[in-house]
């Protein structure tokens, strides 16, 4: 079971995380959620160990039980301009930013996070695995990623983004070389390295 606060003595403690920052295409999202300190959920994990399914049963959860949460994204064209790091910062600030009730304390998932105005907060490695509320961030972070996703991949079907999410896959880089890349896609970042095997097969992301 994941841990629930990180400072007990500190009222309305933030879970914040990212999906996307390793995509070569769309935007970063990223998820900040408050959750009651006695809340618990058998299920609830780092949103990489868990299935589909069990990440969209557990957004409906999270979404009717947090005291509150919010998800930002920022797209590939501001990506481009400040670097993924950035961006997944500015993400995280702007889903803290449209919480209900500010955080006393922040728990960031990962080893760096640029401060957010006077909160106190900690970087914990691994913390989507650890702590409840940054595995819920996780969560909904993917879930609404994954959607948003799924929404381009209409308009762009020959790229598998249903699929791949955008991740660099062999597939997602082979149609790259095909269909050359598109107003979604992440200029600065490597789209094809010097040598690609031409390799079609579908390769899912979860």
């Amino acid at each position: 079971m994941l841990l629930s606060y990180h400072q007990k003595e500190i009222a309305f403690e933030a879970g914040c995380d990212e999906a996307g920052r390793g995509c070569l295409a769309g935007p970063v999202f990223a998820a900040a959620v408050i959750l009651p300190v006695k809340f618990r959920h058998k299920l609830l994990n780092d949103s990489k160990q868990l299935k589909a399914s069990e990440r969209d049963t557990l957004r409906v959860v999270i979404e009717r039980e947090a005291v509150c949460y919010a998800v930002a994204s920022v797209d590939n064209e501001e990506i481009d301009r400040i670097n993924i790091l950035q961006a997944s910062f500015k993400a995280m600030h702007l889903a803290l930013e449209k919480l209900q009730q500010k955080p006393g304390y922040i728990l960031v998932d990962g080893n760096r996070f640029v401060p957010y105005e006077n909160v106190p907060h900690a970087c914990i490695i691994k913390g989507d695995g650890i702590y409840a509320s940054i595995a819920a961030a996780s969560i909904l972070a993917k879930t609404y990623r994954d959607e948003y996703m799924q929404q381009l991949h209409e308009q762009f079907p020959q790229f598998g983004w249903q699929e791949n999410k955008g991740y660099p896959t062999v597939f997602h880089r082979n149609a790259i070389r095909k269909h050359g890349d598109t107003p979604y896609h992440r200029k600065t970042f490597r789209l094809l390295p010097a040598q690609i095997e031409l390799d079609f097969a579908n390769e899912p992301v979860e």
